[in-house]
């Protein structure tokens, strides 16, 4: 005992490196472990579901999961492989995995959705908005067809924000998958709104947490830029972009409506009316109707509101991050923030901003429309981050579509806004 006392003590430099190194071998060990366990306790719960009777005349619920593999740098398939696969596979689920790893899928999406009862999005933001290059995922959910399908959310990304509004907060990626895939098994579901935005000439996008055109999105899409500092990485990424023109202007023409009313929601399993009731309907209508009243009466136009905007960024977001099943009216959360930011400042905000996207700073305009056009001056560079993807920067029109889309939530979470309406 003595002669390793001596030993470890002659040669401290090699004891101090390998007991820290025997510690964070011991540490890494002890999480790997608890995952596991994490993973062993959701499979047992998702076998309770699939250990359930069902009628012989009954078929099985079909799932479809969209997965990209090259999302969260190539390490979602591995992450929805070892936490959510399972799972799904142990509920009695008949799951179909559409891997999207190549371009002219638009087809064959359409086939699988007509015959699915529910949809997975596996991935981070992106993957929700858009899939591939050329398949807009929300253009196909939010038409009529599909728009009643209900949609479950598998965070496998760092920037997942629709993830904090139907999941709750988890430090730990593991047990964050499998709440989330065990969510969609519970089968409890809220409404989500969805933004249309509508170039000139382009095919309009969709989103469901909003878009952003400035100088805190222009810096935070370089931050991957700097790994190199570690957890400085944020604020060099900011820093150095005050470097340019300073201070940085954004400038454009802003048209919008204002709320509208919500229609209160129709009751779940509502049935059309048969063929022959709807026409009689229209029948009594007409004939009911003076001849006066045939004549198709002027539309009243709708009250624009019109603004010369200069700032360092605009955002426009949707409310699903700050959810309210009980509000009165429909609109979306346009965020004006004000040009006379410091360096300081701006660095600052720009570390806030990447824990939050859509935060609105104090100081800012904030307005709340259903419906707005963005005219950019001619030349404008630069591009929209549009749910974390980026489009080029051109004149658009955003138009909200309330409650398009229901979501798969967490039941504590539902639980939780409804608690928060009452209060």
């Amino acid at each position: 005992m003595a002669k390793v006392l001596a030993a470890l003590r002659h040669h401290w430099k090699k004891s101090t490196f390998g007991a820290c190194l025997l510690g964070w071998g011991g540490h890494w060990l002890y999480g790997k472990h608890c995952d596991n366990l994490l993973r062993r306790a959701a499979c047992q719960e998702a076998q309770a579901f699939g250990n359930q009777l069902i009628p012989a005349t009954m078929p099985l619920k079909k799932a479809t999961v969209f997965l990209n593999p090259a999302a969260c740098k190539g390490k979602a398939g591995n992450l929805f492989e070892k936490n959510a696969a399972p799972i799904l596979h142990l509920s009695g689920l008949d799951v179909t995995v559409v891997k999207t790893d190549y371009e002219g899928q638009a087809k064959k999406l359409l086939e699988l959705m007509e015959n699915t009862d529910l949809i997975i999005i596996a991935g981070g933001d992106g993957t929700v908005q858009e899939l591939h290059a050329n398949v807009n995922l929300l253009s196909l959910c939010v038409q009529a067809a599909f728009s009643k399908i209900p949609i479950g959310f598998i965070p496998l990304g760092k920037t997942c924000t629709l993830s904090h509004t139907l999941y709750p907060e988890s430090t730990n990626q593991v047990q964050h998958i499998t709440n989330a895939t065990l969510a969609i098994l519970k089968g409890e579901t809220v409404p989500l709104d969805v933004l249309q935005i509508k170039g000139e000439k382009e095919q309009p996008v969709f989103a469901v947490s909003g878009l952003r055109w400035g100088s805190y999105r222009d810096a935070g899409v370089k931050v991957s830029k700097y790994w190199y500092l570690g957890p400085l990485k944020t604020k060099a990424a900011h820093f150095f972009s005050t470097f340019k023109e300073w201070p940085q202007v954004h400038e454009a023409a802003l048209m919008y409506l204002g709320p509208t009313e919500r229609p209160p929601e129709e009751p779940e399993g509502k049935s059309r009316p048969p063929l022959y009731v709807r026409l009689y309907r229209r029948l009594r209508s007409y004939w009911s109707s003076p001849k006066g009243e045939l004549v198709p009466q002027e539309v009243a136009p709708e009250d624009w509101e019109q603004l010369k905007l200069s700032t360092i960024e605009l955002s426009i977001a949707t409310r699903n991050r700050q959810l309210d099943l009980t509000r009165t009216e429909d609109f979306m959360d346009i965020c004006i923030e004000a040009e006379s930011v410091s360096k300081g400042q701006f660095v600052q905000r720009g570390s806030q901003k990447m824990r939050d996207l859509y935060t609105c700073p104090e100081g800012s305009q904030c307005i709340q429309a259903s419906r707005c056009i963005l005219q950019l001056p001619e030349g404008t560079e630069g591009s929209f981050g549009i749910d974390n993807e980026e489009y080029e920067a051109m004149p658009v029109e955003v138009k909200l579509l309330p409650r398009k889309l229901q979501f798969f939530c967490d039941p504590r979470m539902r639980e939780q806004l409804l608690q928060a309406a009452v209060q």
